[in-house]
């Protein structure tokens, strides 16, 4: 069976971790918006957090020859 669902969920982890990380860096000098977390860029560390989880399921699925069940 040729599907492999590490593809799309590679592919949708890494775009939220870039909208987060968009996010985190527009918001950087905005320290009001960050009291809550104690000054911490939540959004930024999360990005890069979920960018790194999405290459990690992406890049073996476009590594993998496709076609092979482990048989």
């Amino acid at each position: 069976m040729g599907l492999d669902l590490r593809k799309p969920i590679g592919y949708f982890f890494l775009l939220l971790g870039v909208i987060l990380v968009g996010q985190g860096l527009l918001t950087y000098s905005n320290t009001a918006m960050y009291v809550r977390s104690l000054g911490i860029n939540i959004n930024l560390i999360w990005g890069a957090v979920l960018i790194v989880f999405g290459l990690a399921m992406l890049v073996p699925a476009l590594l993998c020859k496709g076609g092979d069940d482990g048989k």
